[in-house]
């Protein structure tokens, strides 16, 4: 059993959804953790309030109380990549997320993680990221380092100030020379069943990417992506719409089925350049990935 070292942390809603006790909304909440295990981590003092008092199991639900937890699994995978940390100052940290590497604890991953590795790494157990990658793609995570100064930097991605350069590598079956060509893709996305895969669908556009081609063989193409807006999955889908699903992209265009991880053939997807105006000092801020996706042929590495 591999348990967090750090805490998760939970706001319950102001409406209360008609329980009684703290236990009652985790059970609602978490469906597929049941009853005995919330009992148990909260009989071995591993659910508390904000300031440290434990909840039990009779703890009544007070509304937009903050409640923090450890998460727990049975068999937790080892990721067999290293994270690079790009920059650091007394505000932020910047580092290089490897394939397969969640950026927090969630799902099966609680202590193989993004977040939790530089916590260890540095001693800094106030870092915690300001956004996130899925944990197929790789890519450059903004860390803050300070509480102080942290809200400033999440309103820059609240507000849509983040400036990002992406690529990716895909299969084209195409004679038509795409190089240097650009696509502006503008439509609605939204999830589709099941929930954690997206979908095109009619109605006013929610996301925007601009899309060039920068490299070319017969069979494949690497390009840049820019996306203006951040939808769940945004670049994934936009890539598909153009016809171009993004190399081993096991959710599009058909979901796959469940499987490990196959470590010989990630997602081409690299988060490489982050670009933003400081809020503190007001200048600007340019980050890059020096590593960069390649065409290659099968079962070679896919970076230069």
């Amino acid at each position: 059993m591999a348990m967090s070292e750090y805490p998760s942390k939970l706001s319950l809603p102001q409406t209360n959804p008609g329980v009684v006790t703290v236990l009652d909304y985790l059970i609602i909440k978490f469906p597929y953790i049941d009853e005995q295990t919330w009992r148990r981590r909260m009989a071995a003092g591993k659910v508390h309030w904000h300031d440290g008092s434990l909840i039990s199991a009779t703890t009544r639900f007070q509304p937009q109380q903050r409640v923090y937890y450890y998460r727990e699994v049975d068999n937790e995978p080892q990721i067999p990549f290293q994270e690079t940390i790009v920059f650091q100052d007394e505000h932020l940290l910047v580092a290089y997320k490897p394939h397969f590497l969640a950026v927090t604890p969630g799902g099966q991953f609680v202590n193989e993680c993004l977040q939790n590795r530089l916590r260890r790494r540095t001693g800094i157990h106030t870092l915690q990221a300001l956004h996130r990658l899925d944990r197929v793609t790789a890519g450059l995570v903004i860390f803050s380092i300070n509480p102080d100064s942290r809200h400033p930097y999440h309103q820059l991605f609240k507000t849509q100030q983040i400036h990002k350069t992406y690529q990716a590598v895909a299969n084209i079956h195409s004679d038509e020379c795409l190089v240097g060509q650009e696509w502006v893709i503008n439509n609605r996305i939204e999830p589709s069943e099941p929930r954690f895969r997206m979908q095109v669908v009619e109605g006013e556009a929610n996301s925007r990417s601009v899309i060039r081609c920068l490299q070319q063989t017969t069979q494949q193409a690497l390009f840049e992506l820019h996306p203006v807006t951040g939808r769940t999955h945004q670049l994934r889908v936009h890539m598909q719409t153009l016809g171009w699903p993004i190399l081993h992209d096991k959710y599009y265009p058909e979901l796959q089925p469940l499987s490990a991880d196959n470590y010989t053939t990630p997602l081409q997807l690299l988060a490489k350049e982050i670009q933003f105006i400081d809020p503190l000092t007001q200048q600007p801020r340019h980050f890059c990935y020096q590593g960069q996706l390649t065409l290659a042929p099968p079962n070679s590495q896919y970076f230069a």
